[in-house]
């Protein structure tokens, strides 16, 4: 190379044989440097001023680049931590194993990392998914912490099934709130909480690490409206008072505030204040039913990072717009 072109770290001809040695030919930015006989720093610089001016653009020929987009685009709309973004089937979109699947890698990787000790966890079919997901661990350290009451139905993926299979599936312990998720309209709920089980339990709930989260919606697709709510308490009395879903059997509206209706102050498990303070709280939600209430969350704060599909990622960005 001429030594003009050595003294002119913008001429193209210079960046263009920096970077036709770096990216073409695979050589790192010292060899690159001694075979032009410049430094490393100058090597760096004329990378960089290629990318930036455009000489050099990267493009990823691979489908995943469309989900990478979407967490990004998502992780940026709804300002979170982290958006993990899994492939869905457009054909027949299941709303449960795609999110069960990646938020099984997403603990699993955390968990081997010794991230967290303590991890609450709350109910439903997309738990149940992730738990046939996961590794068989040996983590007798770890606690998993039951966020809410539960119901006498759906055994498998209600909040005592789902607490015990992730122990027997991480070789953990387990902590259950034995107590129903509702108690009547006509019980004191202080009075019932004031119980020391439950205090200890709740106490559990202030130091975890990690809580993981689904979402609930007001259709007939919800366990929790059609096997748990109290049978006086329907989907259009809930809707009424401007209710999009729930998160922890709190019912919200479209801004993440709780409704004015009985049902919340008859709901036994964290409250979301509560919730709000847990250093991580990972969402796990797909489907067109529950684009309102995931967004609802997370306007309340209660998400730092979410877990869904790319449909439904698709319909939260155009609900967003």
């Amino acid at each position: 190379m001429s030594n003009e072109l050595h003294n002119d770290s913008e001429s193209e001809a210079f960046l263009a044989e920096v970077c036709w040695h770096y990216f073409i030919n695979e050589m790192t930015q010292s060899e690159v440097a001694r075979l032009l006989g410049i430094t490393r720093l100058r090597v760096n610089q004329a990378i960089k001023t290629a990318r930036e001016t455009g000489l050099v653009r990267v493009e990823i020929q691979s489908f995943h680049t469309t989900r990478l987009s979407l967490q990004q685009r998502l992780k940026n709309r709804l300002d979170l931590a982290e958006v993990i973004v899994a492939p869905a089937n457009r054909e027949a979109h299941d709303y449960h194993q795609p999110v069960g699947a990646a938020l099984a890698a997403l603990l699993a990787n955390g968990l081997r990392e010794g991230q967290w000790k303590s991890i609450g966890v709350s109910w439903g079919m997309t738990l149940k998914n992730t738990i046939t997901r996961l590794p068989r661990l040996s983590l007798p350290e770890v606690e998993i912490v039951s966020m809410i009451g539960g119901t006498s139905e759906g055994a498998s993926f209600n909040a005592f099934g789902v607490a015990s299979g992730f122990a027997d599936r991480l070789g953990a312990k387990y902590a259950l709130f034995a107590a129903p998720i509702y108690l009547s309209p006509s019980a004191d709920r202080s009075i019932f909480l004031s119980d020391a089980v439950f205090q200890r339990h709740l106490k559990k709930l202030t130091i975890l690490d990690v809580a993981v989260l689904v979402a609930g919606d007001l259709s007939d697709k919800s366990f929790l409206m059609s096997s748990a709510v109290p049978p006086h308490v329907t989907a259009d009395d809930l809707a009424a008072k401007g209710a999009v879903g729930d998160i922890l059997g709190r019912f919200l509206n479209a801004h993440g505030n709780e409704i004015d209706h009985e049902i919340n102050s008859c709901a036994v498990g964290m409250d979301l204040e509560e919730l709000s303070k847990v250093p991580e709280r990972v969402l796990a939600a797909a489907g067109k039913h529950k684009v309102e209430i995931i967004i609802a969350a997370i306007r309340r704060g209660l998400v730092t990072t979410l877990v869904t599909d790319d449909i439904t990622a698709e319909l939260i960005l155009e609900k967003l717009e």
